[in-house]
């Protein structure tokens, strides 16, 4: 039994029987070890049978040891060994590391390549149950369509108050304690989903917040491969206690489910209450007391809540993040953005959604922040049927890994791929106002962002904020020597920046009184 052969089950079954397992003596649990490794290394050197074709399958290696840092550049590195397609025999995994291919096999051949690959890990941190990761499934349409339905472009502009007023506490907050900047980045993000799908005023310091932010974490674990290392060689390790050398899974994995269930039941049943006793309205409550008494419906717009929250604290922080980062590494790059905005808005008023398409080099600025540092760099793909491409065999139930941290550096379509020139958008042919599905962070196909268009939002509005007001760079020691910025990403499943100084000051004394009036305008 390998881990890519194990079939998506039912979560509740599976602890159930893991537990007898456990339970049993010391004697009976050593036998049953003995037969279950003898089952593992039989089917772990077991071929696999070359369905319905004669073709063969991609190039690649025959087996890879698949580290559980930074294995976009892994995966990077294989493709120019051996081309588009990667094929990794001993994990039935495919990598696609360019853009084309990408949306040749996940759009154009949507319905063969919709379902994720869902793998008892997933399952058992809960993850699974998550709508970006769940299965395909009617239930995940389900799920899908309501989330579409209140998260389309239509519908952006309900979430316009709440992103204003967030993101202008969010340039108060820089300009009064800089040096807390990381923590601000994700309060913002956090704030603006409490705020705008709940009603409710929850900052970072409260505990629901904090769990949230471990949450994200834990659910990183569970996708990225490698990051159980002794699990993945010893798959026999599943069937132990969690007191067994190399069996921390389990402990890990318990805590993810303990926390999911909490966000997605507390903010939810505040927000309802309050709608109940009069005492605020919001989209969740308002979903919620036109949907009393189904409880399929209920529990999709849980759903709603806990991936909009959990996609906040991780993809709109890190872009967020990642902006931040670049203007202080690029200070060319931001003069340019302060200029426009200066001869576009003005110095008298911060910026608003209308001022966009008036604002080319700032969109320039946001597209490349976008491209240059994604914020999750791959979510894996699963087919559900056996398929041909260029001559070469894809099986049915295989991983497919779409490396969108590579697909954003080819050299083919990006000149200096790894460098953060937002030219480059206002030389292509498209221009910096392409259409949303050119931004490839948000993914492809039917599995593609639901929430984009709120999220491009708010990581608009920041960038465009943030440039009109403030300065970046650089912090100085005590002799008045800059510090060296490493640029240095975390390297999990979600990428962020790695904690760093700088300098954060308002561009003039106007701007510093336009956020200070901001800010006591709605107080």
């Amino acid at each position: 039994m390998t881990r890519m052969n194990l079939e998506s089950t039912d979560v509740g079954l599976l602890n159930y029987v893991l537990t007898m397992i456990r339970e049993l003596p010391a004697s009976l649990l050593v036998l049953l070890l003995g037969a279950v490794a003898a089952v593992a290394a039989f089917s772990f050197f077991l071929p696999r049978r070359h369905k319905a074709s004669a073709l063969p399958y991609p190039p690649g290696p025959n087996a890879a040891s698949m580290v559980g840092y930074d294995p976009w550049v892994q995966y990077q590195r294989l493709g120019k060994e051996y081309g588009e397609l990667v094929y990794i025999r001993d994990r039935n995994t495919l990598i696609i590391n360019h853009s084309h291919v990408a949306i040749d096999l996940l759009e154009k051949r949507a319905r063969i390549y919709s379902d994720r690959p869902g793998t008892p890990l997933m399952d058992l941190f809960g993850s699974s149950s998550i709508l970006s990761l769940m299965r395909y499934s009617p239930q995940w349409r389900y799920h899908r369509r309501l989330f579409q339905q209140n998260f389309r472009q239509a519908a952006a502009p309900r979430f316009f108050p709440a992103q204003y007023s967030k993101i202008h506490e969010f340039l108060y907050d820089l300009i009064t304690t800089p040096e807390k900047f990381m923590e601000h980045v994700m309060a913002v993000s956090q704030k603006l989903v409490y705020s705008s799908l709940y009603g409710l005023d929850i900052g970072p310091e409260h505990p629901l917040s904090i769990k949230a932010i471990e949450a994200v974490e834990l659910i990183g674990e569970s996708l990225v491969p490698g990051t159980f290392p002794s699990l993945e060689r010893f798959p026999w390790l599943w069937f132990m206690p969690s007191w067994f050398p190399g069996c921390g899974f389990n402990k890990r994995a318990e805590k993810c489910r303990s926390i999911i269930q909490e966000v997605d039941n507390i903010p939810y049943n505040m927000a309802v209450n309050n709608f109940k006793n009069g005492l605020a309205t919001s989209l969740i409550a308002e979903l919620a007391a036109a949907s009393e008494g189904k409880p399929e419906k209920i529990e999709a717009i849980k759903s709603l809540g806990t991936v909009s929250f959990l996609a906040a604290a991780d993809t709109t922080m890190s872009s967020i993040s990642s902006f931040l980062l670049c203007m202080c590494l690029n200070p060319e790059v931001q003069r340019k953005g302060q200029e426009e905005l200066d001869r576009v808005v003005g110095r008298d008023r911060l910026p608003t959604f209308k001022d966009r398409h008036s604002l080319p080099y700032v969109e320039a600025i946001y597209r490349e922040v976008m491209r240059l540092h994604p914020p999750a760099s791959f979510v894996p793909r699963r087919p559900i049927e056996d398929d041909t491409y260029r001559g070469y065999f894809i099986p049915k139930g295989c991983e497919i890994v779409c490396n969108i941290w590579a697909i954003n550096r080819d050299p083919d379509v990006y000149y200096e791929p790894d460098k953060f020139i937002p030219e480059r958008y206002l030389e292509s042919e498209k221009g910096p106002f392409g259409s949303i599905n050119d931004i490839y962070a948000f993914g492809f196909g039917r599995r593609v962002c639901a929430g984009r268009h709120v999220a491009e939002n708010t990581v608009w509005l920041t960038i465009a904020s943030v440039l009109a007001t403030i300065t970046l760079g650089k912090a100085k020691d005590e002799n008045g020597d800059e510090i060296d910025i490493p640029g240095e990403y975390t390297n999990g499943f979600f990428r962020h920046p790695k904690p760093y100084q700088s300098s954060i000051t308002p561009r003039t004394p106007h701007a510093k009184d336009l956020i200070l009036s901001a800010v006591s305008i709605k107080e």
